[in-house]
């Protein structure tokens, strides 16, 4: 069901035409600044869709991409935007907990795909693939709605998270570094207001 409404969303939307567009993701690229990732760190965007988060990284010198969608038709949207530099990319389409990597990772990034997942299963499942891909001491960060964000997303219900109740999800494995809430501008002027966490890897 959630795979046949993610294809049917970017095959009819325009990257503009949907709430999480971004010219350059700012927030995500400061992580990066500040983990001070070196160009050789495995690092995967999980949703990572069309975002222009892959080709900020690509701009930086990284070498070791992996995007990951539940949507092909997003995923080939951001082949051809890419051009021939999505060689240099690894693509992968699957529902993130249907996901059974084959490396680990140095840097975890999520920007709004798990709030997505509403039931605990998915939910713990989630959790279990992150705490396994992700290297001891490697990095992972989290954006999803906060408690004054929207309550669903693309016409589908969400789960609102706080720092505490976000930090709770993962406080097993991961050691909480850094959280905020901050306003996202959509491409239609509306403010839609994010909860971020970064934290490590136990």
């Amino acid at each position: 069901m959630q795979k046949q409404h993610w294809e049917n969303v970017f095959s009819t939307k325009t990257e503009k035409e949907v709430s999480w567009f971004q010219t350059y993701p700012k927030t995500s690229m400061s992580f990066i600044e500040l983990f001070n990732l070196p160009l050789e760190a495995k690092i995967i965007d999980i949703g990572g869709g069309d975002s222009h988060f892959v080709d900020a990284l690509l701009d930086k010198g990284y070498k070791d991409i992996t995007v990951l969608d539940i949507s092909e038709n997003a995923i080939s949207r951001a082949k051809l935007r890419l051009g021939n530099k999505s060689k240099m990319v690894k693509w992968v389409v699957s529902d993130i907990t249907d996901f059974n990597p084959t490396e680990k990772f140095d840097f975890w990034h999520d920007r709004a795909a798990f709030h997505f997942l509403t039931t605990e299963e998915k939910i713990y499942k989630y959790v279990d693939i992150a705490e396994n891909s992700v290297k001891e001491d490697g990095y992972f960060v989290l954006g999803t709605f906060s408690e004054q964000g929207p309550k669903k997303c693309s016409g589908l219900e969400i789960k609102q998270y706080t720092e505490a109740s976000m930090s709770a999800r993962f406080e097993v494995k991961f050691e909480r570094i850094k959280c905020f809430t901050e306003d996202h501008i959509t491409p239609f002027n509306t403010v839609q207001n994010f909860q971020f966490c970064s934290f490590k890897r136990k």
